[in-house]
Formats: structure tokens, C-alpha cells, sequence
């Protein structure tokens, strides 16, 4: 169920008969010279439809710009501070809360986004809202180490993957190489210990981290299958819970 598809009629069944919300959450950001600025909206778009489509929960329309400040160097890169992003997703939950659903997932597509989303959520809880962050890459951990070969987190083999399952046309091989020759093995940049990379042209040139060469549609489709089935799970656990179980506890005596 999509609710940008909906008439306010339709949505009004909709509403009634929803459980659970999903809200994709994605970036306009840089992914190397051969992945599209909108990789990370486009995949958390597609994890949501893919979740909703098996357990009928609501996908709400893609907030598709995220934070990516560090991207910025990066022609086409466009953000919104964190604050931003965080009080934009409370007030679409707010407004979800209004029509009478109040349990939420943000299907997150960006690590930049996550400390926002789980402000939001922290913060909606204390309103009688439960929203949950759901970071796809770190709920199939164990798929994307069987799956994937090689390393890289940013616009290498895992996310070129999922774009070749999602929209092959947007990707181009042919640049494969420059990404790879002008990136960075891993994502960052460390002395010491301590991070120094603050932004992404501080240890990759071309925007990529890793060697996309190997990424293939059969790969990213089976992260794909592995994150909507691993998102549905959680959310037939979220509409199981009650309300008492899933609100704040009160202070110890």
C-alpha cells in the first residue's frame, strides 16, 4: 500500500485497516562516478515497497534528501542539517499520529541520517508515537558478508549491487575503474585512532570506497530479498506488541 497512489477516500480505509507505517529515508549524495546521487533513497524506496508489498503495511512517499554535508564537495550533493531532517520526519510522524496511526518505521538508506532518526524516534516516544530506525545494511549483516567479496561501504561491490537490481540504466561500468583507482579502500581515514577524514574528498578522489567490479543483479537482488524480509519481520513484531509494552517506563520508586 502506497499512499502517494491513494485518493483521500482510498487512504481513509487504508489508515484504518494500517499497522505499521514505512517511511523511506534516503540522501542526494555523490556515490562515486558510476552509481546515481539518489542510490540511497532509491534503495530505502525499494526495501520499503518490496516489506510492504508482503506484510501490507503503509509505505509513505521517500524524504529524499538527507545529511550529506561531507559529500559536498561533490557536484549534485544536496542536504539539510541534522536538526533539520529530525524535526521533518517528527512532523510527518505527528501527521501520520492525526489520522490515528501511531507506529512508524524509518527505512533508512544513509548512515549520515541515523543519529537524526534516532533522535526523532527517542523523542516521539515521549509523545505516545513509536517510531523505530531500521538501517538496512546493519540488520543483514550476515547476508552481506556471505554475498559480498569485497570491502567498501560507499558506492562500492554492495551498493552497486542493489542500484544494478533496482535500475540498471543508471549505472555506468565503463567507471568502474576511475572509482576504484581515485577511491579509498575503506570508508574514512585515521591517525592514531582518531578520525581525520572529516569529509569524503579527505581520502577518496573519486567519492568511492571499495572495488564495484564485482557487484552483479543477482547480488543486489539478494540483499534486496534479505532486507524486505528481515524489515517485514520487525514490523509483524511491532504490530504484535502492545502499547504498554512498546511506551516509556516510569522512573524507579
Amino acid at each position: 500500500m502506497e499512499l502517494a497512489r491513494m485518493s483521500w477516500a482510498e487512504a481513509r480505509e487504508a489508515l484504518h485497516q494500517a499497522r505499521v507505517a514505512l517511511l523511506p529515508v534516503g540522501s542526494t549524495e555523490q556515490h562515486g562516478p558510476h552509481l546515481p546521487l539518489g542510490t540511497d533513497w532509491l534503495t530505502a524506496q525499494e526495501i520499503a515497497r518490496r516489506a510492504g508489498k508482503k506484510g501490507g503495511w503503509l509505505v509513505l512517499p521517500t524524504v529524499p534528501v538527507g545529511v550529506s554535508e561531507h559529500h559536498r564537495q561533490f557536484w549534485g550533493t544536496i542536504w539539510v542539517p541534522p536538526e533539520v531532517l529530525r524535526d521533518y520526519v517528527m512532523g510527518i510522524a505527528r501527521a501520520l499520529a492525526f489520522h490515528g496511526l501511531r507506529r512508524l518505521v524509518f527505512v533508512n538508506g544513509h548512515g549520515g541520517n541515523t543519529a537524526a532518526l534516532e533522535d526523532a524516534a527517542r523523542r516521539l516516544r515521549q509523545e505516545g508515537i513509536y517510531a523505530f530506525v531500521y538501517v538496512w545494511w546493519r540488520a543483514i549483516a550476515e547476508t552481506i558478508a556471505k554475498v559480498i567479496e569485497t570491502g567498501g561501504s560507499h558506492a562500492a561491490e554492495m551498493e552497486t549491487a542493489v542500484v544494478l537490481a533496482i535500475a540498471p540504466e543508471l549505472v555506468r561500468p565503463e567507471r568502474y575503474g576511475e572509482a576504484l583507482a581515485k577511491g579509498a579502500p575503506e570508508w574514512g581515514k585515521k591517525v592514531e585512532g582518531i578520525d581525520v577524514g572529516f569529509d569524503t574528498i579527505d581520502f577518496s578522489e573519486s567519492g568511492a570506497t571499495g572495488d564495484p567490479s564485482r557487484a552483479t543483479v543477482e547480488k543486489g537482488e539478494l540483499l534486496l530479498q534479505a532486507a524486505a524480509e528481515r524489515l517485514d519481520a520487525f514490523c509483524r513484531w511491532l504490530s504484535s506488541q502492545s502499547e504498554k509494552a512498546l511506551a516509556p517506563k516510569p522512573h524507579l520508586p
